[in-house]
């Protein structure tokens, strides 16, 4: 299997209006997405955010189940968080995949609109080869991520469709979702 990152990215993304903002990082965001990249075997989870006071507050919270009661309350808590790395662009967490994996990530996109994309074999059989480049999942906060990030990705995975037309997971859930269907057995 080819390197597997995971990405969640607090800016550039969209509120409900359109308007491009950076979003607040939430504690369950970084315990929930960190758990899910374990479980699937990705190598890092990076948070990303350019405000360095939302940045301290995440490393605080990762902090806390590292260290004293929290690492001794849930080693499994710590194994997880273990993985996150917390950076100020994407920029910094392609730079750290390359120092890494030798090699420039692929990005892939992803996004509860509908936008075509890879399917979920195609990118299965991309994240199979183990001879191919590291592959970085890069999932948003707020209302979605802003065009700028989808530019920089190098493919477009398909949106999560339920039962009906209404179609706004929590980025929890869709990452759950979404590295299932591509790492999952």
């Amino acid at each position: 299997m080819a390197d597997l990152y995971v990405a969640l990215a607090h800016y550039p993304v969209v509120d409900r209006t359109g308007k491009i903002v950076a979003a607040a990082i939430t504690s369950l965001d970084l315990h929930d997405l960190a758990r899910s990249a374990r479980t699937y075997g990705a190598k890092a989870f990076f948070v990303i955010h350019p405000v360095a006071e939302q940045r301290a507050f995440a490393a605080r919270v990762i902090g806390h189940w590292q260290t004293g009661f929290g690492r001794r309350f849930d080693s499994r808590r710590r194994e997880a968080l273990d993985l996150t790395r917390i950076v100020g662009a994407l920029d910094d967490a392609i730079a750290a995949i390359e120092t890494a994996a030798g090699a420039r990530p692929l990005i892939a996109f992803t996004s509860a609109r509908a936008q075509g994309g890879l399917g979920w074999d195609a990118a299965r059989a991309r994240l199979a080869n183990p001879a191919g480049p590291p592959i970085m999942v890069m999932f948003g906060t707020g209302f979605g991520m802003a065009p700028a990030l989808a530019d920089r990705a190098d493919f477009t995975l398909p949106p999560i469709l339920g039962a009906d037309d209404y179609n706004h997971l929590s980025v929890r859930a869709a990452a759950g979702i979404i590295l299932d269907r591509l790492c999952g057995r």
